[in-house]
């Protein structure tokens, strides 16, 4: 075979490529072997790797093809058949494991796909998350302006000053061009250009409050997109720019039914004032939603301030007429107590400038009837007798009334025995009866207490006019009286529903009724008997009497010792039964000292019980004095008269055993007198009896001659049978107080 002469390519030696392939097979070797460590740091470090068993078996894989090639080293030079076994055994395990590998791809696969739609979903939830946060940014910055406008807002409550804060605020807040606030007229027929921001249209401009974008605003609780070349929102001058958006809101006015804001309507169903804003015209800038907030937050709180202001200013107002009415009230309580001090000063000296004279008339009448008469002038002055006491009683009565209408009247508490009052009673009252035939009986109850706490002048007073009004009513028959304790299923009557007494172990109720046998009283005329100066037709016409003011004094001294009075009676010709009820106090020690009370009628009528009883007889009035003398006088005494405060000082001695003064004399009055002369006899046995004889009927009265050690006090008018009383007792007792 014949040589070829062709050039052969110059490879390397077969021994050089062994070598290369010995090292290559080294180093991979190498490489397979750190990769599983490395494998094996990530899982150990990764808690939250899925797929653990995906990775051992990756690792088994690389692990067997680095064997491989290791041991693929002994196949390079001579090598024996345990070499090809295990060569062979390494080859199969790694493809056994290769193919393992390559089958859990295909479960694999489809997880990696959920991962990937979970990380875009993650993705577009970052995504929202983002424009949340931006929205609570946004929220957040409307909601600072909000409150900063707020704040300027309701920083005044002046109306004016809060509408022109507002459109202030938001053009700057909102960089405005311009805003107008439209307000309703008068007739609630327009609205009127109010207030705007920039002041380049006239204020007054009005627009029908029909339109239909006006009503499209109403009508909706947010703000609304409205035409720039809308009546409403024409305000602002032509320019060569596009006008900007144009929002318009309703500003709701308070329900104002009660109370008029100076020139704003009366609003008897509820309407808006129309905010209209105004973008930039050389922009193209649009409103936004939170914007749009903004502005729908603002108009609440300008209504809410309104109303504020609005109710503020109806409060000042409220105020200022309360302070007017305040004044007017004070005055009329000024003039009111004026004229009740004028009125009782009037009373005080009325009373003790007429019962004067009422003592010169019976005084001397009495002395006039002690003499030798005819039968006719007896009658003669005995009904002048009886015409002045009625009279005296008159003015008594009126004096009572009045100091009860002013409240001045107040009772003088004290223990007394009550028995003895309903005795007096029947002692004064039977004579007066006797004269009509009429008998008149007394029941008092076994367990009426003997004594009580209370006002006994104005008990007494009460009974004897009730029972005073049964004996001047009755033509014939009995007359009886009974006392009793009301028991508590008493207490409460259904017939005198606006009483409500209240028990209690340290007072009990007195209960009184007067039962005559009179000609009685019509049902409907009872309330009536209890008014001042009424008589009812009945009563008028028996021609008995009176001034109508009995009861009706009887019912506030009735009132003022908690008490209630009532008349029963089954109509005319049947008589009449008067009940009351009072509250008295019960003692805790019954041997209490009293005063001893003067009785008001004569207790006899025998000769002169008191020669020889030197009196001294002060008093300025001339008349009086002369009357009294002539009451003393003709009970035999020795009187001394004296016309002044210095001459009764002068001539009083040891000898007078009775001094008379009057207590208002000019210059000293009588109680300096009295004063002056206890300091003048120091031996009580030496020193005059001193008795006020005074017209003077106030409390004030008896607590100053009390105070300045007098010996009693005897009001004016007095009679004979009177005065003869009044020095029996002066003598026996050397104390006498007329209750006042």
């Amino acid at each position: 075979m014949d040589s070829c002469n062709c050039i052969e390519p110059q490879w390397p030696p077969d021994d050089l490529l062994m070598k290369y392939q010995y090292i290559s097979d080294f180093f991979i070797a190498l490489a397979y072997f750190s990769i599983p460590l490395e494998l094996i740091y990530f899982v150990k470090k990764s808690a939250v790797f899925p797929y653990r068993w995906v990775l051992v078996q990756f690792g088994a894989f690389i692990v067997l093809c680095g064997a491989t090639h290791l041991i693929n080293l002994w196949t390079f030079t001579m090598h024996t058949r345990t070499v090809a076994m295990v060569m062979t055994t390494a080859k199969v395990f790694t493809a056994v494991v290769s193919c393992a590998t390559a089958l859990m791809l295909v479960h694999i696969i489809p997880d990696l796909l959920s991962v990937k739609t979970r990380e875009l979903f993650l993705k577009n939830k970052a995504a929202e998350l983002d424009r949340e946060m931006g929205l609570i940014r946004t929220q957040e910055e409307t909601g600072r302006h909000s409150r900063m406008l707020t704040h300027e807002i309701r920083s005044t409550l002046d109306r004016h000053t809060i509408l022109k804060t507002t459109l202030v605020e938001l053009g700057r807040t909102l960089a405005l061009e311009e805003c107008a606030l439209w307000m309703p007229t008068r007739t609630g027929l327009e609205l009127q250009l109010s207030y705007t921001l920039r002041q380049q249209n006239p204020v007054g401009y009005t627009v029908p409050i029909h339109l239909p974008v006006i009503n499209q605003v109403f009508s909706s609780s947010h703000a609304v997109k409205i035409s720039p070349k809308c009546p409403v929102a024409r305000i602002r001058p032509a320019g060569k720019y596009m006008p900007g958006e144009v929002v318009a809101v309703r500003v709701p006015l308070l329900h104002l039914s009660n109370f008029q804001i100076n020139d704003w309507p009366e609003l008897s169903t509820k309407r808006y004032a129309l905010m209209v804003l105004m973008l930039p015209s050389d922009s193209a800038r649009q409103w936004h939603v939170h914007e749009l907030e903004l502005v729908e937050v603002v108009a609440d709180q300008v209504a809410v301030a309104l109303s504020h202001a609005a109710i503020l200013e109806e409060s000042m107002r409220a105020r200022d007429l309360l302070m007017e009415q305040n004044v007017a009230l004070d005055l009329a309580r000024r003039e009111a107590e004026t004229a009740i001090r004028a009125r009782n000063d009037f009373l005080a000296v009325m009373n003790h400038e007429m019962r004067t004279p009422m003592h010169a008339i019976i005084a001397l009448s009495s002395l006039l009837q002690e003499t030798e008469l005819t039968p006719e002038q007896r009658l003669m002055v005995e009904t002048i007798l009886k015409s002045s006491n009625l009279l005296s009683t008159l003015i008594n009565d009126v004096l009572d009334l009045s100091r009860l209408e002013d409240g001045s009247l107040q009772l003088d508490l004290g223990t007394f025995n009550l028995f003895a009052v309903f005795r007096e009673v029947l002692n004064l009252i039977k004579p007066i009866a006797s004269v009509k035939k009429l008998h008149v009986s007394l029941n008092l109850a076994p367990d009426l207490p003997e004594y009580a706490i209370g006002d006994e002048k104005r008990l007494m007073q009460t009974i004897l006019n009730v029972v005073g009004n049964a004996v001047k009513f009755s033509k014939e028959g009995s007359i009886s009286i009974t006392a009793f304790v009301a028991k508590s299923e008493l207490l409460r009557d259904s017939r005198t529903p606006e009483f409500f007494p209240v028990p209690s172990d340290n007072h009990f109720y007195l209960r009184v009724q007067v039962k005559d046998s009179g000609v009685g009283i019509s049902p409907q005329d009872i309330p009536k008997l209890f008014t001042k100066f009424a008589q009812t037709q009945s009563t008028a016409t028996r021609n008995s009497g009176g001034s109508g003011l009995g009861l009706a004094i009887c019912k506030r001294f009735v009132n003022l010792m908690e008490g209630h009075i009532w008349i029963e009676s089954e109509g005319l010709g049947k008589g009449c039964t008067a009940i009351f009820m009072v509250k008295l106090g019960i003692p805790e020690r019954l041997n209490e000292p009293k005063l001893p009370f003067m009785p008001k009628v004569p207790t006899n009528h025998g000769p002169t019980a008191f020669p020889g009883l030197k009196v001294l007889v002060m008093d300025e009035n001339g008349v009086s004095r002369m009357v009294t003398k002539g009451l003393l006088v003709h009970l035999g005494c020795d009187v001394t008269m004296v016309s002044s405060s210095e001459e009764c000082l002068r001539v009083v001695s040891h000898e007078h055993k009775v001094v008379f003064m009057d207590v208002c004399v000019p210059g000293m009055d009588g109680y300096e007198v009295a004063i002056r002369i206890n300091e003048k006899f120091t031996k009580r046995h030496e020193r005059p009896i001193i008795v006020a004889l005074t017209g003077n009927t106030d409390k004030v009265t008896k607590e100053n001659c009390m105070r300045v050690g007098m010996d009693g006090i005897i009001l004016k008018p007095v009679s004979l049978d009177k005065m003869r009383s009044v020095l029996s007792d002066l003598l026996e007792h050397r104390v006498l107080f007329e209750a006042i």
